[in-house]
């Protein structure tokens, strides 16, 4: 099989106007479950705040309004085959920089995430600037999302996606770059690194550095004897026993999603009301306090309800990279020494202790930062990129890691 595939094509997003139509329809037949009084946040998402978003995407919110300020982004379609599972056709945003020796970026979304993660932080990677390097940024649609085709055939595992992801830049012309993921684009990001790290992937950053597992005394002698100082480090302790809670509490989505995620396609395909509320939960839950407006959110959970494969394909990623609730999504991952940059973002969900990071990686770069959650790129472009020209600038530790590119002006 070849590296590289067809030439890549114009993408403009053009929502059929019968889609629209049934929206409209399903929006006016709706029928909202009862909530008990004072409930809040605890059982899920409020009612009054589903109510809100409801009249506003119904009567309100301009999707074609929307759809024009999605298509000043850069776009394209691209077939990319992947071993086993034949021709996939990827959506993707490639945003050069003026400059000419920019360095390549891979830019890779998670769940409820997608695409439009990158919108604000583009600009800022592709500045032109004689004080920080600059980047040409991919941020494609993982399969399954956005206006990328699903995948038809069990199996697709964090290999396939390297592959994928691989192929994909390569095509463009880029055969050596760096890679940013958060959620599932830090897990794939680990599939990527261990696949094609070195001869491609000439560093990666991170901002969600979850580990597999704690420790091992054979595998991280050091690393697990810090353990033992944890009792002392309140910081630790209490991060660790709030990763504990949202695994009691807040992680029923990623039970569902890896082992029955098609029952649930049925109430998200048929329902926008079903969607909207399993995914604005998580929106406000995992962000940092961050001002979501209703048009973010409805033009948010549109991309689901308007995506090539359907609102209930992109959970399948929890089904395969978990192999159903019987596995792990790191299986098959082994530690690089590829550089490796990490945010901390305060308002992330879970945060373990900074030592089990070191088992990630080489970690050349590490930022800490008060504000942003797990939507970094959205809540806080800013600190994300500051980290990005941090390590990839003069005198950062990942200065000058593909070759030729510094992304300079010159």
């Amino acid at each position: 099989m070849t590296d590289s595939t067809a030439t890549d094509e114009p993408f403009k997003l053009a929502v059929p106007e019968a889609d629209l139509n049934l929206l409209r329809q399903k929006l006016h037949l709706v029928r909202f479950p009862d909530e008990l009084d004072g409930a809040g946040w605890d059982y899920g998402a409020p009612l009054d705040d589903v109510k809100k978003l409801v009249a506003h995407w119904k009567d309100t919110f301009d999707w074609r309004k929307a759809e024009a300020k999605i298509n000043e982004l850069p776009m394209f379609t691209r077939d990319i085959e992947v071993e086993g599972f034949g021709t996939l056709n990827v959506h993707y945003v490639h945003q050069k920089s003026e400059v000419k020796n920019a360095i390549p970026l891979l830019f890779v979304h998670g769940w409820p995430g997608h695409f439009l993660e990158v919108r604000k932080i583009l600009p800022l990677l592709t500045a032109k600037s004689p004080d920080h390097p600059s980047f040409h940024v991919v941020a494609p649609s993982l399969p399954g999302f956005g206006f990328s085709s699903a995948i038809n055939k069990p199996g697709f595992k964090g290999p396939q996606y390297a592959e994928l992801l691989n192929k994909l830049m390569v095509s463009l012309g880029y055969n050596e770059y760096v890679y940013q993921g958060g959620d599932w684009g830090h897990l794939l990001g680990l599939h990527a690194v261990t696949h094609y790290g070195h001869k491609h992937i000439k560093a990666w950053h991170s901002n969600m550095p979850l580990t597999g597992a704690p420790p091992s005394p054979l595998k991280n002698p050091l690393i697990f004897l810090s353990m033992f100082l944890l009792p002392f480090r309140k910081t630790d302790v209490r991060n660790l026993k709030a990763a504990q809670m949202f695994n009691k509490q807040g992680s029923a989505y990623n039970m569902l999603q890896s082992t029955k995620p098609q029952t649930l396609a049925y109430g998200l395909t048929d329902s926008p009301i079903g969607l909207l509320a399993w995914i604005y939960e998580k929106l406000v839950a995992w962000s940092d306090n961050y001002p979501w407006t209703d048009d973010e959110v409805i033009e948010w959970v549109s991309i689901y309800w308007f995506s090539k494969a359907g609102p209930g394909a992109a959970g399948r990623i929890y089904y395969e990279m978990n192999s159903g609730g019987t596995g792990t999504a790191f299986t098959g991952c082994v530690r690089q020494t590829v550089p490796l940059g990490i945010s901390y973002f305060q308002g992330e969900m879970v945060h373990l202790p900074r030592s089990w990071s070191y088992m990630l990686g080489k970690i050349v770069f590490e930022g800490e930062h008060e504000k942003g959650g797990h939507f970094a790129a959205h809540e806080v472009p800013d600190a994300l990129a500051g980290d990005l020209h941090k390590m990839y600038g003069k005198g950062g530790p990942a200065y000058g890691v593909v070759p030729g590119r510094d992304g300079y002006t010159t």
